[in-house]
């Protein structure tokens, strides 16, 4: 750590979010990317969204009933053992000017959404870290808030290299807010972290097998970094755990469902609209999105009371019935005029249909266990 400044060196090594975007914008010195930023600045349907909360009802949480499992999931985030991991080594060969344009163009797109998801949840953190006074709350959430700027920052250097970067700082002060109650916070970041473990995880083995499909660098950091999202995971697994109505109402059984089939499809169609990044890594972007719904899916009965049903027979066909109507409202707001605009309509009427369909499927019922701790088992 600089002795003047106080910043560390690289936001790797940083033991706060506040240090790690001080050690970004350190880097960043002289370089801007208005068009990176414009397209994290997006919010739509398919981008990763900022959000804000009741903050007051979150600081009153109870976290006696899981006392035991909190205590150690807060010692084991604490010891920091992903410290000094995200930042590039000597085994950082990037190849920029090699990649296919196709390919660097949806690589980059995945690498600014994914920076704007893990500096979404970085903002969310460090605000309830902020407004808090609850000290078992504040802990969690300053350490949490120091992984995801992390992350964040290590997806800027590799973007860096691209010649571009998201003005993270520009992001925290512009991007558009949207306010969430506490419970659907829950919902939404429990999924998010536990479905982005899912994602990496499954990216990671399949390279493991298959080193020549590895055609950048970042992908080698993807245990340690899903191991973040794990753990992610399990804190909110252990919020939900400290009020039973949260995931035993009938109510919030359907808001479950409802957060559980919205994350699955958005993912879906997201998914679906980079071919060719996914062709490079020689994934087949069907069976990768259904492995990682039933890797969540697994997961998710540590504290959720129902599952989906992915394997029903409406389930891929509206899926993919999603994604049709999702392209064809991208290219009909691209059109404009009055076409444009009864096209775009039509789209989103497809779209909602298609999500009805699949939201109305079955689910899978069955017993949670009293405590929710799991560990990383791919």
């Amino acid at each position: 750590m600089n002795a003047h400044t106080k910043t560390p060196t690289h936001s790797a090594y940083a033991a706060t979010a506040e240090e790690a975007i001080a050690a970004q914008d350190a880097l960043d010195v002289g370089m801007t990317s208005e068009e990176a930023t414009e397209v994290a600045m997006q919010n739509t349907l398919l981008t990763p969204r900022f959000y804000t909360t009741d903050f007051e009802e979150m600081d009153a949480i109870d976290v006696t009933p899981v006392r035991a499992d909190w205590d150690r999931l807060i010692a084991g985030m604490k010891a920091d053992p992903n410290k000094g991991h995200f930042k590039k080594t000597d085994a950082w060969e990037a190849d920029w000017e090699g990649m296919d344009p196709a390919l660097k163009a949806e690589f980059i797109d995945f690498l600014i959404s994914s920076c704007t998801a893990e500096f979404s949840g970085c903002v969310l953190y460090k605000e309830m870290k902020r407004r808090g006074s609850n000290e078992d709350i504040t802990t969690l959430f300053q350490l949490m808030a120091r992984d995801e700027a992390r992350h964040a920052g290590f997806i800027n250097d590799a973007l860096r290299e691209a010649g571009i970067r998201v003005n993270l700082g520009f992001l925290t002060q512009q991007k558009k807010y949207t306010y969430f109650r506490p419970k659907f916070i829950y919902y939404a970041t429990y999924l998010s972290e536990k479905i982005g473990y899912a994602r990496y995880i499954t990216i990671f083995r399949h390279l493991e097998e298959h080193p020549e499909k590895r055609f950048h660098p970042i992908f080698q950091w993807f245990r340690e970094w899903c191991n973040d999202e794990f753990s992610h995971g399990e804190a909110f697994a252990l919020l939900m755990k400290t009020d039973p109505k949260l995931t035993e109402s009938f109510t919030n059984k359907l808001w479950i469902k409802f957060f559980l089939t919205a994350v699955y499809s958005t993912m879906w169609v997201r998914d679906h609209q980079r071919p060719l990044f996914h062709e490079a890594l020689g994934v087949d972007v069907t069976w990768y999105g259904q492995e990682v719904f039933r890797k969540t899916s697994e997961i998710s009965k540590q504290v959720f009371p129902i599952t989906l049903d992915i394997d029903h027979p409406r389930w891929r066909p509206n899926l993919d019935r999603m994604e049709a109507a999702s392209r064809q409202i991208a290219a009909a707001k691209a059109r404009g005029g009055v076409m444009g605009t009864l096209s775009r309509l039509g789209g989103m009427a497809k779209a909602g249909f298609a999500f009805v369909s699949i939201l109305t499927i079955p689910a899978h019922k069955h017993t949670v266990p009293d405590s929710p701790v799991m560990q990383p088992a791919y």
